[in-house]
């Protein structure tokens, strides 16, 4: 197998309004089973998630929260605003967004955004994903997924890889259980997260500076699907001994 990865070049500064799915077809030729994978910061800027902290009031849990952090109230308001639950408030502000992503401070950036704003996620990735996907179909007549990404730490890792908060037409997860290795033992618990590591392909063309590309194609894996949500990657609250772990910390 050999698949090909490359940048969409020559993608401008996006506003709100902005059409995503134009501004790539008209730079790069599409192919049938293209995995078009795009950074959430231009999605973001195209669907308007941009604010700024002068329209924030916070809370008193954003004002306690904030002088253990050394940070602006009105920035851990926006996050906590942007969170379904605070798994972590000290040393580090860790929460699971609304649509379950588990991020520090809710994935907002002051990063590659104008001076004096901030930039959110987009609220729901996989809708987001949909649209650009189905409209880049129509233009282009070829059938493609499409994997929003994200920039994210590890737990026991130093260092920061792209993953994948929102999928098109993909499954994020391949399940090898049943299947057998190459001495003939079955496996039993082994799934693949193959939209984080599609993701973290990307991500070593993305660049995290002011030289980054926020577009990239992954051509030749031929693993589109009629499925696909990104809610699959992530444990459920039955399996996800970590949260509970960290809940049960909070609690000392």
């Amino acid at each position: 197998m050999k698949i090909h990865v490359f940048t969409v070049d020559g993608i401008p500064l996006l506003k709100k309004g902005n059409d995503i799915a134009s501004i790539i077809c008209e730079r790069e030729s599409i192919e049938d089973n293209d995995i078009i994978v795009i950074a959430s910061t231009i999605i973001a800027k195209a669907e308007g998630r941009v604010f700024r902290l002068e329209d924030i009031v916070a809370g008193e849990r954003a004002i306690d929260i904030a002088a253990r952090h050394d940070l602006d109230p009105r920035f851990v308001q926006a996050v906590l605003d942007r969170s379904r639950e605070v798994l972590v408030e000290h040393p580090i502000l860790l929460v699971e967004t609304h649509n379950g992503h588990v991020c520090i401070k809710a994935g907002i950036d002051e990063s590659n955004v104008e001076k004096g704003y901030l930039i959110d996620l987009p609220p729901d990735p996989d809708l987001s994903a949909r649209q650009i996907g189905k409209r880049i179909e129509a233009h282009t007549g070829k059938n493609i997924s499409v994997i929003i990404t994200d920039t994210n730490g590890r737990a026991f890792k130093n260092g920061q890889t792209g993953i994948a908060i929102g999928v098109y037409k993909i499954h994020p997860v391949k399940n090898w259980i049943g299947k057998k290795d190459l001495f003939g033992n079955m496996l039993a618990i082994t799934e693949e997260a193959i939209a984080d590591e599609i993701a973290g392909t990307a991500n070593l063309l993305m660049g995290e500076g002011d030289g980054g590309c926020p577009v990239v194609i992954i051509r030749g894996l031929n693993i589109r699907s009629e499925g696909g949500d990104i809610k699959d990657i992530y444990r459920s609250e039955r399996q996800d001994v970590i949260k509970k772990g960290l809940r049960s910390l909070s609690k000392v």
